[in-house]
């Protein structure tokens, strides 16, 4: 059989059939309201390609795990003895089996009582949603939780009802006018790191008969005595019907997972359309989280090292009078406002070698667009003092003080200071 080119393709270039107008019309928006009008023909996304010396806090690997000896020796071996194993979808896995055994290790590690792994954490969401829910589902969700659990009530066909950000007293009067359903909550924001008021969210949700959901994408692995994440952390998995996580964070591997009863489990596979019409993770893919979540459970210093960086910078960036926007975790966004602002914070940073995210619009609300810094436990204390002198000199060039953040912070500032008594009490 000849692997050679027909004559006929030959050097002839390959062209794509014309668009539609209906289609046409939302590409051209695209390039004409946001490339040109509103980056200015750039692209909000892409700045300076970094030098060698650049800090990168643009990744989710917070423990700094991506590049573990172990875990690399695990996928590579799976990946030599068993390849791509067989390509087929998960509802037809039973009996002794790799994944279906990571499974409960990962669900025993979290305190549940089993656990499914799906393709990614938006697979996790929303499966999970369009399994739990119908049209007849309130679900009340936390206004910053993550697009796919968004996505999943869309799908479910369910009555998203937001509420106010970690404000469990708005939760409690929405539960209050439209009944029981599903609460939605993020354990750890991943715009802004703040953290969840766990402990209310449950107590409320278990004294209205609802369905608690909490994401604990930027919780697990990094909190709780090993790494279970923030849920079992506070003794409260028990009362949690359902967390979920992306593997693609602290366990810097690509796979989600999903906690609920064994009772559930079977369910969730034949009714979850994410779960029936994907195929199940490589062997490999199962390999290596094995041995991550040995690493994770084996090594706590990362955690201590992880958690100490974040509460340096963070320190630091207060006091340089940044509004951090209550974050509590590795996750510290710097909120500029307007994407046109966001270019010119991302562009000081780059110059002087400090790599974040950016996140706009539909990640964030309009004009909160932000820059946000992801901090892992491999920073060392000149690289902490790099990132926040670097932060110091670019508060003008970035007009920090007129972003809308800052004014709002300096706005609480002085309600703080007029609302303290004139005389200290005798």
């Amino acid at each position: 059989m000849s692997n050679s080119t027909p004559a006929n393709y030959q050097n002839k270039p390959f062209t794509s059939p014309r668009d539609p107008e209906f289609l046409s019309r939302r590409i051209n928006r695209y390039y004409r309201d946001r490339v040109m009008s509103t980056w200015s023909g750039g692209h909000i996304m892409r700045g300076l390609t970094p030098s060698s010396d650049a800090i990168h806090l643009s990744s989710n690997d917070y423990l700094s795990i991506a590049q573990h000896p172990r875990i690399l020796q695990a996928a590579a071996n799976s990946l030599l003895s068993e390849g791509n194993g067989l390509l087929m979808s998960g509802i037809f896995l039973h009996g002794a089996n790799p994944q279906l055994e990571l499974e409960q290790r990962i669900a025993h590690f979290m305190q549940a009582e089993a656990g499914i792994l799906c393709q990614s954490g938006w697979c996790a969401n929303t499966g999970l949603i369009q399994s739990i829910a119908d049209e007849q589902t309130p679900v009340y969700i936390d206004m910053l939780a993550h697009m796919s659990l968004w996505e999943g009530i869309r799908s479910a066909g369910a009555r998203p009802i937001s509420f106010y950000h970690n404000a469990p007293e708005h939760l409690e009067r929405q539960i209050l006018k439209q009944g029981p359903g599903v609460i939605i909550v993020d354990s750890v924001y991943s715009t802004n790191g703040s953290i969840c008021p766990l402990q209310e969210v449950v107590e409320i949700g278990t004294k209205h008969g609802c369905v608690i959901v909490v994401d604990e994408s930027h919780s697990l692995g990094t909190h709780g005595a090993q790494g279970e994440g923030m849920v079992a952390m506070l003794g409260l998995s028990n009362k949690v019907h359902f967390r979920t996580a992306s593997l693609a964070k602290a366990f810097a591997g690509r796979a989600g997972f999903i906690t609920c009863s064994r009772h559930f489990s079977d369910y969730f596979k034949f009714e979850s359309n994410p779960a029936i019409f994907s195929s199940t993770l490589l062997p490999h893919e199962v390999a290596s989280l094995n041995a991550t979540l040995s690493v994770i459970q084996e090594e706590g210093w990362r955690r201590t090292k992880l958690h100490s960086n974040a509460a340096q910078l963070r320190r630091h960036l207060s006091d340089l009078g940044y509004n951090l926007n209550d974050s509590q975790s590795q996750i510290i966004a710097l909120e500029s406002g307007t994407e046109q602002q966001t270019i010119v914070l991302r562009d000081a940073l780059e110059k002087r070698g400090i790599f974040g995210s950016v996140f706009c619009a539909p990640a964030t609300p309009k004009n909160r667009a932000m820059v946000r810094l992801s901090i892992n436990a491999s920073l060392d204390s000149g690289e902490l003092e790099r990132i926040a002198a670097v932060c110091a000199e670019i508060r003008d060039e970035a007009d920090m003080w007129s972003w809308s953040s800052t004014q709002r912070s300096l706005a609480n500032k002085m309600l703080r200071v007029s609302s303290l008594p004139e005389t200290a009490p005798i």
